[in-house]
């Protein structure tokens, strides 16, 4: 009996342990195939999209698979190696080598699937809305009321002609995507190329489009459907796979340039004020990417025209990062900002340290006489 009792003891916890593995969600991760040369002959994936979903899949037990219409290696846009997640998946062989090797979807059983994540970037556009085999697995998911289509950015792409019994599946359904504002801003090198617009094919499919401002994390969940707008909604769209698989995500501490985009969201919004967020730069300075939060308000600056209270934001933006990050560009913009606004003596102010500094000097004493 004593020896039955330590053999039981002993299998006991191989056994729960193989029953939990046999037991974790199954999750597809899918990429697009187009990209050539690092996004400059032809646009990719976002290789920072897959990397902040993928550890966050991993860190949460998922078994990830990754495929592509092609299949084999698959190739991102250009980005940054540093940035702690791409660095952290960088260095996981596991997550390279699916990369590397990524199965074609004509390949793909859809049943064995708990959940689809889409990842985006430019590539989606060209080849994943026509990839047959995508829509099937798409589909089949869809038939499947308790699995998880998901996607991010331009991933949402995917969707926009699939069909379960003849009729698209996004009508009626929530979703965000990279939208028309952000195309606008941000798309100028690819955007003339896409077959459509993004926001405006999912609106035609009878989708119910939703989205915060221009690179600001944004993500629908309606019925099956997890969608997240842009790169910064990567995070928090995986995490909301994970509640919809019923899985709790597991703490995690936030990365700067997610930390940086939620206090340009919350001080937008007036959920927090310009003189704490002064005060959290100032003691934390190294847990944020200023210099996100100063570009942030240079689109906004660009994107308000004559939007005279986006015109205002984007100036708060600005001049929240001045003391901890400084760029002359930046700087004359918002000389001429505030010149548009009538804010005379602000505008001679910075164009006054430009010229102390020996920058723009030409444009700097142009612009003073103009005001003047």
């Amino acid at each position: 009996m004593k020896k039955l009792l330590y053999y039981t003891l002993l299998i006991l916890p191989l056994f729960v342990h193989a029953q939990s593995k046999n037991t974790a969600k199954r999750l597809l991760m899918v990429v697009s195939s187009y990209g050539k040369d690092s996004g400059t002959i032809r646009p990719g994936y976002e290789f920072d999209e897959f990397s902040q979903a993928y550890l966050i899949f991993k860190n949460n037990g998922l078994q990830i698979e990754v495929a592509s219409p092609k299949g084999g290696p698959v190739e991102a846009d250009n980005f940054n190696k540093d940035k702690a997640y791409n660095a952290a998946l960088l260095a996981d062989k596991v997550a390279l080598s699916l990369l590397e090797n990524t199965k074609t979807t004509a390949s793909i059983d859809a049943k064995n699937y708990d959940a689809i994540y889409i990842v985006g970037g430019k590539g989606a556009m060209f080849d994943l809305p026509y990839d047959t085999s995508l829509q099937d697995i798409i589909s089949d998911m869809y038939g499947k009321k308790e699995t998880v289509i998901a996607s991010v950015c331009h991933g949402p792409a995917a969707f926009v002609n699939v069909k379960h019994n003849n009729e698209f599946i996004i009508k009626d359904v929530e979703i965000t995507a990279f939208c028309n504002a952000e195309e606008a801003l941000f798309g100028k090198k690819w955007v003339p190329e896409f077959p459509f617009s993004l926001e405006t094919k999912l609106t035609e499919r009878g989708a119910i489009f939703k989205q915060n401002d221009f690179m600001l994390s944004e993500v629908a969940i309606s019925g099956q459907f997890v969608t997240g707008q842009n790169p910064f909604s990567t995070t928090k769209s995986a995490e909301a796979v994970l509640t919809t698989l019923g899985i709790t995500p597991q703490p995690r501490i936030l990365y700067k340039d997610e930390k940086s985009i939620y206090l340009i969201d919350d001080l937008l919004k007036g959920i927090k004020t310009y003189s704490w967020a002064e005060k959290e730069l100032a003691a934390h300075k190294d847990s944020y990417d200023i210099q996100i939060i100063a570009v942030y308000g240079y689109y906004k600056i660009l994107a308000a025209e004559t939007d005279t209270q986006a015109l205002k934001a984007g100036i708060q933006l600005v001049e929240l990062t001045n003391p901890h990050f400084f760029n002359e560009q930046l700087q004359l913009l918002l000389a001429k900002t505030y010149h548009k606004l009538g804010h005379k003596k602000a505008a001679k102010r910075i164009l006054k340290e430009l010229i102390a500094k020996e920058l723009l000097i030409e444009e700097a004493q142009q612009l003073l006489k103009d005001i003047h």
